[in-house]
């Protein structure tokens, strides 16, 4: 490692980092505040707000996507580089620097892609899958040391590593186990005590005052997630329960090129307004800024987290579950993901089937009635396992003591899968092949074309040396 960049570490997200943030970059700026407390922390964002991000400890700064000069000068300063979403694509020049490369891949993104295409035409959905997968493979061999989010996502992973030759002798020889290549850093609580600042929803949004229910849908409305079975439970108890107020208050994601996404806020929309409970008992808003979050949360009564049976729901960490723990908000969620084990595990809500609208609207009448204390045994106790700078430790240890990942030096150029190395090997000679026929072509008609000109023009335009 280069001495001066000794220490360091630089965390290269692509997503907004500001006054309205996402999942990623809400992970992106609790690390860099986790890992600042034990080492000099850079932070790189194509999109970020300096006014609007309270200092956290780390160094912030703006890079050009796909401008690698203007993300080399801070890669230099530091012996750790953690790359998000498609960085290591985006930015092939981190497969040959100094620092140790860290891929965070605790999205899983093919899945969630494959879900967002689904409604295009099959030829176009290939050719997205091709160009993801062609944008992923990027990352499984520039990564020294790999993130996940939880044991499940590590499972996928650890099958995605050896399908890519990155489990192999001289991995398992440093370590059987695997965890010095790959470990599980899921997303965590907010450390300062959370508190109320202003009104956020009660009295400001029309309709929604001091003594209604306020339901929190609190992420976005991707197309693998059901907000309109919540909304269907909701109408199934409208008639008795005149004060309940769903809000989807995350309608429309701060980072432009992810707005593009087709979402199920259309349609949500269109069912409340069948049933008449449209800004009755249905409300929807854009983004709410970072700093607010908290006063949504607190202002809320119990939060939703719906989805379908599908592969993303395997494979998914629900990151805003981890708000509704650090506000003691019982949450109700569909079965099948990790984060619905946490939910029953620490009995901090109810899990209802996949879509099925009776258990939900059930499910809300129960918490509903239910005091709001009798959970809070069981939130004090999640919340002291579920702490960022507990999910940190093991990227804290890696970037205190980093290295570089030991098949990277003992295979070399056999680095990888033997099968994608040897067909990149006959690739490349192809290539050059093809390079040294094309050379001979042009050789051989300039030669011809040499025949033509000599024998067809006057001597005296072709010998130099005769004088006019």
């Amino acid at each position: 490692m280069n001495a001066k960049s000794s220490d360091s570490v630089l965390i290269i997200s692509q997503d907004i980092l500001g006054r309205s943030m996402a999942g990623p970059g809400i992970r992106t700026y609790s690390l860099s505040q986790v890992l600042a407390r034990h080492m000099r922390t850079l932070v790189a964002s194509p999109r970020y707000d300096a006014t609007d991000l309270p200092p956290n400890g780390a160094e912030f700064h703006r890079f050009e996507l796909g401008d690698w000069s203007t993300l080399a000068p801070l890669v230099q300063q530091c012996s750790v580089c953690v790359a998000q979403g498609d960085i290591a694509n985006i930015f092939p020049e981190l497969a040959d620097v100094d620092a140790a490369v860290v891929i965070d891949g605790y999205t899983p993104y093919l899945a969630e892609h494959l879900s967002t295409w689904a409604h295009l035409p099959v030829a176009e959905q290939i050719s997205h899958w091709s160009l993801r997968l062609q944008i992923l493979n990027r990352q499984y061999r520039v990564g020294d040391f790999f993130l996940c989010a939880s044991e499940r996502q590590r499972d996928w992973w650890l099958g995605l590593l050896e399908a890519h030759g990155r489990i192999n002798p001289a991995t398992l020889a440093d370590d059987p186990s695997l965890r010095r290549l790959l470990d599980v850093v899921p997303y965590g609580l907010r450390s300062e005590p959370i508190q109320r600042t202003q009104q956020v929803i009660r009295n400001v949004w029309p309709g929604i005052g001091d003594e209604d229910k306020v339901l929190l849908w609190g992420g976005g409305l991707w197309p693998w997630l059901d907000p309109l079975t919540a909304i269907r439970a909701v109408a199934r108890l409208w008639a008795q329960r005149q004060d309940l107020r769903l809000i989807f208050p995350g309608t429309r994601h701060p980072n432009p090129v992810v707005e593009t996404m087709p979402t199920h806020t259309a349609a949500a929309k269109q069912l409340a307004a069948e049933l008449g409970l449209y800004d009755k008992a249905v409300f929807f808003g854009d983004w709410i800024p970072y700093a607010d979050w908290d006063n949504v949360l607190l202002e809320s009564d119990l939060a939703l987290s719906l989805h379908f049976d599908t592969l993303e729901t395997r494979l998914a960490f629900r990151s805003r579950l981890f708000d509704y723990i650090r506000a003691g908000l019982p949450a109700i969620v569909s079965q099948g993901d990790a984060t619905a084990e946490i939910i029953a595990r620490h009995e901090l809500g109810m899990v209802t089937p996949i879509a099925d609208v009776e258990a939900v609207a059930a499910a809300l009448a129960a918490l509903l009635d239910e005091p709001r204390h009798t959970r809070a045994a069981a939130f004090e106790a999640a919340r002291a396992q579920f702490t960022w700078e507990h999910a940190a430790e093991p990227l804290v240890r890696f970037c205190l003591n980093p290295y570089r990942a030991p098949d990277k030096a003992v295979l070399g150029e056999k680095f990888g899968n033997p099968v994608q190395v040897a067909l990149a090997e006959q690739l490349a000679t192809a290539q050059k092949t093809i390079a040294a026929y094309e050379a001979g072509k042009f050789m051989r008609m300039m030669h011809a074309l040499g025949q033509v000109r000599h024998r067809f023009l006057p001597a005296a335009q072709h010998d130099r040396t005769t004088p006019a």
